[in-house]
């Protein structure tokens, strides 16, 4: 029955703990995605499910689905002074830069996923009004 005890206490006491007692950093992290959920509503699922499905790093591996919640959630607040697909294009680079690495893709890659996030966000502005 408490097989699950026995098969390593450290690991599984760590896991545990930090799946019931996140630390204060994971703690703020979920807080703030929960703000920037409630702040942009179903657009922030809509542009995490658009990056996912585009997988421009290549880290979608079916079970992952929240992988690009990270990126959706600095990339919408940037949206509100983008004029076109080309400027959320330039902040989807940008971002992607600074959570992988300098040039992980080339900006080329971004394109279809940046004029996607542009729709939805235009459509969303607009039933907003």
């Amino acid at each position: 029955m408490y097989d699950w005890l026995l098969a390593g206490p450290r690991r599984w006491s760590r896991e545990l703990r930090n799946r019931y007692l996140p630390t204060p950093d994971q703690r703020q992290i979920r807080e703030q995605r929960a703000r920037s959920r409630t702040e942009f509503g179903p657009l922030f699922d809509e542009v995490a499910a658009l990056l996912f499905r585009d997988d421009p790093i290549g880290i979608n591996f079916e079970f992952n689905k929240d992988e690009y919640e990270p990126e959706a959630e600095t990339i919408l607040p940037r949206l509100y002074l983008c004029k076109s697909s080309d400027d959320v294009l330039t902040v989807v680079v940008e971002e992607f830069d600074h959570w992988f690495s300098p040039a992980a893709r080339p900006p080329e890659r971004y394109r279809k996923v940046a004029g996607e996030i542009w729709d939805a966000w235009s459509n969303n502005m607009v039933r907003k009004t």
